[in-house]
């Protein structure tokens, strides 16, 4: 009982320590862990095994976390090693890109395709938004949409903010449409043995639906403020998006070695190959392609937020081997009396409301083996509707408010730098509605779909 009740405590100290936010969060996750490490694996438990269990570094020399069979899963106790060496990947690509101004040249591009027209210009970057963050991180499709998005209104003369508010909202919602696109849904992929295709087919439809309601909502909304305040423009004196380009030959290279990662993906199902392997590779080919900028390319890899990520999973492993996790399984099992109908609606609704304001990583994390407890204690719910509700109560439910997700973190920043200050009440009178309503379409969804 003192093991369960110290993995409570830790657990949520960390929770807490991470919503006052003041201290880095990944030195929060990795304090927490060391705790974890020795009072309840050490002191409490005396159970080394648990421990190695933890860690779960054994699972990295194996076959099978490179390439397997079938639709295998990694292991959801522990560190899971494939969501970390697959972020790390992915995080040297998009470094790559960076350095040779891909972003710059693709915002600038469809700017210009649409004759620098505000409103035509915030329909796109909507699309876009989604689009790239079903593949690239959605902090870094934001981080790039946001510095555009300030330049281009200061050339055109219109108000960003509404821009920059529903280009966040759109890089979530493109996150929870692939296995790929959002960390929750890494996780809940690695965890579970889902493909790229399996998220695609269930929460990408989810997803591109209500991409179509997005756009209805937030034209209705900021229509009228879409409009330059200047009807002056000279349209030949904005820059042209080839000068954007910092290397053309790495511009090319970079461009395939991102083909290479979406087509990897699509096929891993088929293929065998898992997203460790996959990240592993398109990393290990970025710095073989750009061997002057190793240096560069390794500054801009975000090894805090990999950091964040091992300590958080110590911590969740330490809740699940002392059977706490069982333990609210259960509870949610009996406050649904079985029902699948309010277990799902309890699972998206919560997470939703949970991720509007904690980091929906962590939390995505503790409800992975609560879920499949869910799934073994309840006659007829399959593991996968309610690994749906999650990707989607998680993804979506970051959106509500400015700190529901890092990528609304970084977009409201970058907009107050610009002199353009984002409150929470003009961020959540939009937001928040839009966050309800495609929460709203999800559930009705997926009763309709799947119970």
């Amino acid at each position: 009982m003192a093991a369960e009740v110290t993995a409570i405590i830790i657990f949520l100290l960390m929770f807490t320590l991470i919503i006052l936010d003041k201290w880095e969060h990944y030195i929060i996750t990795l304090c927490c862990a060391l705790g974890t490490i020795v009072l309840v694996f050490g002191i409490e438990m005396h159970n080394g095994a648990a421990l190695m269990k933890t860690l779960n570094v054994a699972s990295v020399f194996t076959r099978d976390f490179w390439h397997v069979s079938g639709h295998g899963a990694c292991s959801s106790i522990g560190i899971n090693w494939s969501t970390i060496i697959f972020i790390a990947g992915m995080m040297i690509m998009v470094a790559g890109m960076a350095r040779v101004g891909f972003f710059q040249w693709l915002c600038m591009t469809l700017a210009k395709a649409v004759d620098y027209k505000p409103i035509r210009i915030f329909i796109v970057f909507m699309i876009m938004s989604f689009g790239l963050s079903m593949f690239i991180d959605s902090i870094t499709v934001i981080l790039f949409l946001a510095t555009v998005t300030l330049e281009l209104a200061q050339l055109l003369s219109f108000d960003p903010v509404p821009m920059i508010i529903s280009e966040i909202f759109c890089a979530n919602l493109g996150g929870s449409a692939t296995m790929c696109g959002d960390p929750p849904n890494i996780i809940i992929g690695t965890s579970l043995g889902f493909t790229f295709f399996d998220f695609l087919k269930n929460t990408g439809v989810i997803s591109i639906i209500a991409l179509v309601i997005t756009i209805f909502y937030f034209y209705i909304v900021y229509r009228k403020r879409m409009i330059s305040t200047n009807g002056d423009v000279d349209y030949s004196k904005l820059p042209d998006p080839k000068t954007t380009i910092k290397d053309r030959r790495g511009f090319i290279i970079s461009v395939c070695i991102l083909a290479l990662a979406v087509v990897l993906l699509i096929t891993h199902g088929n293929t065998g190959l898992t997203v460790a392997f996959i990240g592993a590779l398109i990393a290990g080919l970025t710095l073989l392609t750009a061997p002057k900028h190793v240096k560069e390319i390794m500054r801009s890899l975000d090894y805090k937020t990999l950091l964040f990520f091992i300590g958080l999973f110590v911590v969740v492993g330490g809740l699940e081997e002392t059977g706490v996790l069982e333990t609210v399984a259960g509870f949610i099992a009996r406050v649904s009396r079985g029902n699948v109908f309010t277990m799902v609606a309890i699972i998206i609704w919560i997470s939703g409301i949970a991720s509007a304001f904690i980091d929906n990583i962590p939390f995505s994390a503790t409800m992975i083996p609560i879920i499949k407890a869910l799934a073994r204690v309840t006659p007829g719910i399959n593991v996968d509707v309610l690994a749906w509700a999650l990707s989607i109560g998680t993804d979506i439910g970051g959106s509500a408010t400015p700190i529901g997700a890092s990528a609304n973190v970084v977009g409201t920043s970058a907009s107050t730098r610009a002199g353009h200050p984002i409150s929470w009440g003009r961020y959540c009178k939009a937001a928040a509605p839009a966050t309800i309503l495609v929460l709203a379409f999800s559930t009705v969804f997926i009763f309709a779909r799947y119970l």
